[in-house]
């Protein structure tokens, strides 16, 4: 006996009930008319993922009912399909000073019309970016239904990280393991993920299905990558990452069952960070409604690099950069900027800041009569870029997308309401280190079509320098970005303490002024735009740091 499923591995967007209920009906139809039986929608699927403080509106969660209630309704003809899908049920309630939650994330199956069976997950991640405890009540009861003979076990993304939840389904005489997810992209994720569900495999000696979301939202990006494993722990079928699709198993009952599909191909490191970034720029003008992008390019990397994910993203004609020299910027730096531009094919204007610089230095003459150049008038000029690129976007609508790296953001190398000043964060949470390597990877991959190596490659072999005073280079005020990257890893994202980082051989006084320089600039990170998340820990929602501290280990 031989069972069709389809992972309906798709972009869904927070808040559309009506439009991802749509897609699940139209990938659920197509699937039918393949011979799909069973289809596979990722966690909270009809609502997206994560609908944060959404869910505890009481009229949020109705109409994610409603939506659950137009899929089966429309569904309702097809003999003997059943689909999975992910969506919130219950209601909260409030007494005089206590909010009383009955609210559970849900995995409903639909068969002809009706709701045949329901699992509640039971592991409510609150770690990292998931707050699910704030929103939801563990389920307690397993669930396995039948299809074409094949009893489905049922299991909702962190369940599966467990072990009692899938013995649990087996005991409850599944024989196959059906994992519906929404688990955030980081460097390595996807091997992480297919690792674990190999040691749940090798536990219950059952065959694994994960079905998992693609698309971005706000800071977090989620690949795709949807996978089966056989009973064996081999790898049977991986869908492609960072693409929407439905991806297609066969399952072939047996005293050994086999399933088989497609197997994608492992992309390198530089690769899997790249389409993050490009898909999480995508979605989030997208979704959002911006008509393009804008950006200050100032011919070095950072700007660089965001062009290039910029236009990869939305193609040429959807952004418009803009040079602002001041009096320190090297010729070189119009030159390169003006290059990558034209290689790229997008807007380029040339607005000089000196007027207005001078015109700020001339009002503050009496105030700082004696006193020598500083970084306040460094930040005079940032300001002043901030305040150009921000007056574009509101007068023509698109968003300003700013250029900081995690180095910088980590460091307060950036200045508040000027190149921090903008809607969306692209490489927020990209080390300087990594900027390079993306660099030289776009310049030898052309992915999306759109120009082959678009950086000079002066850009990238330049020393970087925020061109605020005579001669300036990153390095004069900060270590090397190969030691201070590896300082900034260590303690902002594997939580060591600065003893443990001098102990493994780094000079005392860079740990100390690196770690410092963490702890004294989250005042700046909290006013920072959100950007997109692609390591374990970023500075958004990974990191809650109190801003009044005098803790210093």
């Amino acid at each position: 006996m031989t069972l069709k499923i389809c992972v309906a591995q798709l972009n869904f967007v927070v808040g559309d009930m009506a439009g991802n209920a749509q897609k699940i009906i139209h990938c659920a139809q197509e699937a039918y008319a393949q011979g799909a039986r069973l289809v596979l929608t990722p966690e909270l699927s009809l609502c997206g993922y994560a609908a944060e403080d959404l869910f505890l509106r009481p009229s949020f969660m109705a109409a994610c009912d409603d939506a659950l209630k137009t899929v089966s309704h429309a569904l309702a003809g097809l003999a003997g399909l059943h689909v999975v899908v992910g969506h919130p049920t219950g209601e909260s309630h409030r007494t005089r000073s206590v909010s009383v939650q009955q609210r559970f994330n849900m995995a409903s199956v639909v068969c002809e019309g009706r709701v045949v069976a329901a699992y509640a997950k039971r592991e409510l991640p609150n770690y990292q970016v998931f707050d699910e405890r704030r929103y939801f009540t563990p389920g307690q009861a397993p669930c396995v239904f039948e299809v074409q003979g094949v009893r489905v076990g049922l299991l909702i993304c962190e369940d599966a990280w467990f072990d009692a939840p899938a013995a649990d389904v087996k005991a409850a005489g599944a024989e196959l393991l059906a994992v519906i997810n929404a688990s955030p992209f980081h460097v390595g994720k996807g091997d992480e993920r297919e690792q674990a569900m190999r040691g749940r495999v090798n536990a219950t000696q059952l065959p694994l299905i994960y079905a998992h979301l693609v698309g971005g939202q706000d800071e977090v990006v989620f690949e795709g990558r949807s996978f089966a494993l056989n009973a064996d722990g081999a790898l049977a079928a991986r869908a492609p990452s960072f693409e929407a699709c439905q991806f297609n198993i066969t399952y072939t009952a047996g005293a050994v069952p086999v399933m088989q599909g497609e197997v994608a191909a492992e992309a390198s490191l530089e690769s899997d960070l790249w389409h993050a970034l490009v898909l999480g720029v995508r979605d989030y003008i997208g979704k959002n409604g911006f008509p393009g992008a804008l950006l200050g390019l100032s011919g070095g990397i950072d700007s660089a690099l965001v062009l290039a994910i910029a236009v990869d993203a939305l193609g040429a004609h959807r952004v418009r950069t803009v040079m602002m020299p001041s009096p320190y910027t090297a010729e070189i730096s119009w030159v390169d900027a003006r290059d990558m531009a034209q290689r790229l094919g997008v807007r380029y204007d040339e607005v000089s800041i000196v007027p207005e610089f001078e015109a700020f230095l001339g009002s503050l003459k009496a105030d700082f009569e004696g006193t020598q150049l500083d970084t306040t008038e460094e930040n005079i000029q940032a300001r002043i870029r901030g305040t150009l690129l921000m007056a574009l976007s509101n007068k023509f609508g698109a968003i300003v997308l700013t250029t900081g790296n995690k180095s910088e953001m980590a460091t307060g190398y950036c200045t508040l309401y000027g190149d921090m000043a903008g809607g969306f964060a692209v490489i927020k949470d990209v080390a300087k280190t990594l900027v390079f390597k993306l660099a030289h990877w776009r310049n030898a991959n052309d992915p999306f079509g759109t120009g082959a190596e678009p950086i000079p490659e002066r850009i990238i072999t330049r020393p970087p320098s925020a061109e605020l005073r005579p001669d300036q280079t990153d390095q004069d005020s900060l270590p090397p970005y190969e030691v201070l990257d590896e300082i900034v890893s260590r303690f902002m994202e594997n939580d060591q303490s600065s003893a443990d980082i001098i102990a493994a051989g780094f000079a005392p006084a860079d740990v100390e002024k690196v770690t410092r320089l963490i702890r004294i600039n989250e005042y700046k990170r909290r006013q920072s735009p959100v950007g997109i998340r692609v390591t374990h820990r970023s500075f958004g929602k990974d990191w809650r740091y109190p801003i009044t501290n005098k803790f210093r280990a």
